[in-house]
């Protein structure tokens, strides 16, 4: 069975890590793309100014947008989990984005990556009910009135667990298709010189459909996260 040719893949190969870097490509792109943020935030952190340069500019222009973007869902008292929704949203763009690069694999079109910011987001929605509510947060999955409780309860349930399926399999079936068309028409530029520029509508499609599905996982994210901060009805 051919792999595809990923420089991550070929580093590890000559490494002796073949079998790793194949079988587990979305681990260590992840691993990469974590490696980009951090040397970026060290960059932009290091040389913060009163009067910003123009790195500092950009990076300023991101995190107020998005955290003006947040309070205006959340309210002011929703701040305390802002570092949470600008690392996955900041995460989740990059991880989406390398994959328009040729020889790089987005993390975001496998499943397992998903999963796990899915489960992250899940696992932070209680904390921050049970943070604001402690034990009454039960009265969440109860329903308005006591005798609704035996049909409530396990409809609640069965909903906040499909909160993970939603934003796990969302962002991963988009990302997954991309990389997919993107793979079959740089496939097609390779064998003909004429399809070289097959790929570049698809490429601008990309960053949009990049941007978008980061955007809509922070969204559900901050939604769910203010929906356990509300009072039960």
């Amino acid at each position: 069975m051919e792999h595809p040719i990923f420089f991550l893949n070929t580093i590890l190969a000559s490494l002796g890590l073949e079998h790793f870097g194949f079988s587990y490509q979305h681990v260590t792109h992840s691993w990469l793309v974590m490696l980009i943020l951090i040397v970026c935030a060290i960059l932009f952190g290091k040389g913060v100014q009163l009067l910003p340069h123009k790195g500092q500019n950009v990076f300023e222009v991101i995190i107020d947008g998005l955290e003006t973007f947040m309070v205006e869902i959340s309210g002011p008292e929703g701040r305390f989990f802002f570092p949470y929704i600008a690392t996955v949203f900041l995460f989740i763009l990059v991880s989406n984005l390398i994959g328009l690069i040729p020889g790089f694999f987005s993390p975001t079109a496998n499943i397992n990556t998903t999963l796990g910011l899915a489960l992250c987001s899940f696992i932070l929605t209680h904390a921050i009910g049970i943070k604001y509510h402690g034990v009454k947060y039960i009265k969440h999955f109860m329903g308005p009135v006591w005798w609704l409780v035996p049909l409530m309860l396990p409809i609640e349930i069965i909903g906040h667990v499909a909160r993970i399926m939603s934003l796990s399999v969302r962002l991963f079936g988009n990302i997954f298709g991309k990389e997919t068309v993107l793979g079959i028409l740089f496939g097609m530029a390779v064998a003909s010189a004429a399809a070289c520029l097959a790929p570049l509508p698809i490429l601008f499609l990309g960053i949009l459909v990049s941007f978008i599905q980061a955007l809509v996982f922070m969204l559900l994210s901050i939604m769910y996260f203010v929906g356990a901060m509300q009072e039960a009805h």
